[in-house]
């Protein structure tokens, strides 16, 4: 599937703590002004530091814009690197937002799983960036159970994987605005390209589910057979002559005929 004329939603969070402006979404707005390749639009949204807040925001994302891919920029304090995370985790938010709450239950989706993961392999992913001079690192634990995870972790089970998350860094030449808008428009390019060769994947294996869901396997299985089809072209052969009433082959699947029987029966769309 081509991601050509699809948006693509970047966000980054609010105020916080000392940081009255958050470096996530001063780099949000830089890569909405530079743009992805050509046919793909970028939809930033600021997400403020709010459990209540972020899954409004989110669950809007995934419900009004529809993208094809969903990346959530935050800050690492301290950090000197890029991190490419993996995974989101569901339980143990208990520290308090800006607003000084918690998720109920301490938990992001109730009865959800423990953990999920991008659909993009993040350290494949990163290997090959790091081949291309780029600084990041892998990571399969994005942070204390705050925001940054509590947000992942709802964006993938809205979006079913469909996303990702980035930790920028905020010390060393590399936290300057430009150069990481450099570096994250080559990182999410190649998220992009990764996740159309999943989809062109997904595609190729696809069921034909037009054939009827009790017993699609069956059906390919005898549509494979060269003597059902031999025997379908002998009974085609009879009724072109006139010779021959219709009747139901009994060697196709007997969990079904009745379904058989109906669309063979049905007028040509």
């Amino acid at each position: 599937m081509s991601l050509f004329g699809e948006t693509v939603v970047v966000t980054g969070f609010g105020p916080f703590s000392q940081y009255l402006v958050n470096p996530s979404w001063t780099v949000a707005q830089g890569l909405k002004a530079e743009g992805l390749e050509e046919g793909t639009e970028i939809y930033i949204k600021e997400i403020p530091v709010s459990y209540s807040s972020a899954k409004q925001i989110l669950s809007g994302i995934w419900e009004k814009v529809h993208p094809e891919f969903a990346v959530h920029l935050g800050i690492a304090p301290g950090s000197k690197a890029i991190a490419l995370e993996q995974t989101g985790k569901n339980y143990g938010y208990k520290s308090r937002d800006v607003c000084g709450q918690c998720p109920f239950n301490h938990c992001c989706v109730e009865g959800g799983m423990d953990k999920l993961d991008s659909v993009i392999n993040m350290r494949s992913l990163t290997k090959k960036l790091k081949a291309k001079g780029l600084d990041v690192i892998y990571s399969k634990d994005a942070g204390s159970r705050y925001l940054c995870d509590f947000a992942y972790y709802y964006s993938l089970h809205c979006g079913r994987g469909r996303a990702a998350f980035i930790h920028l860094p905020t010390s060393g030449g590399l936290a300057a605005p430009e150069r990481l808008v450099a570096q994250l428009r080559t990182i999410i390019q190649a998220m992009l390209t990764e996740l159309r060769g999943l989809s062109e994947g997904t595609v190729a294996r696809t069921v034909d589910h037009s054939l009827p869901q009790e017993c699609p396997q069956q059906l390919i299985q005898h549509s494979q057979s060269p003597s059902i089809i031999q025997a379908m072209l002998t009974e085609l052969r009879g009724l072109s002559e006139g010779t021959a009433a219709p009747t139901v082959d009994h060697a196709l699947p007997q969990e079904c005929p009745q379904q058989l029987m109906q669309r063979s029966q049905s007028p040509p769309m």
